[in-house]
């Protein structure tokens, strides 16, 4: 059974693999009219990020690039929290438009959407709380 989407997955696609922190997102990209991002084949943008600012760092390559309305992008996403996903999708992205148009590479790394970020969350160390809290010193 196709779901509403599968419907315009169809054709050629750019695949590209998005991620920050423990997140990682495959994304597909293909030719549309209209710009609309599925995410886990069954929800939109709006109704998987609560807040207009992860939406927004997800569409931020298409507005950077000028192509609001050039592709239907499926994405497939998980780990790490929501921020995290919406980064991996906008890593994704970015490097889908720059494997579909050379001369979009200058414009997205000067925003730095293509470059991974590579901080992640450090280890807990042994006879530490967390990473680097230590247990209180007393005098006495």
């Amino acid at each position: 059974m196709m779901n509403e989407y599968e419907e315009e997955m169809t054709g050629r696609y750019i695949e590209t693999v998005g991620r920050r922190k423990t997140a990682t997102a495959r994304v597909r990209m293909y030719d549309s009219d209209e710009n609309n991002i599925i995410i886990n084949d069954t929800e939109t943008v709006d109704d998987y990020f609560p807040t207009k600012i992860l939406r927004r760092k997800c569409r931020n390559p298409f507005s950077v690039a000028d192509t609001e309305d050039s592709f239907f992008v499926s994405v497939h996403v998980s780990g790490s929290g929501l921020n995290g996903q919406a980064e991996a999708i906008r890593h994704g992205i970015s490097r889908g438009l720059v494997e579909h148009d050379k001369s979009l590479k200058k414009s997205l790394k000067d925003e730095g959407y293509l470059k991974r970020d590579p901080r992640m969350v450090e280890r807990k160390k042994p006879g530490r709380k967390k990473a680097r809290k230590s247990s209180q010193w007393s005098k006495r």
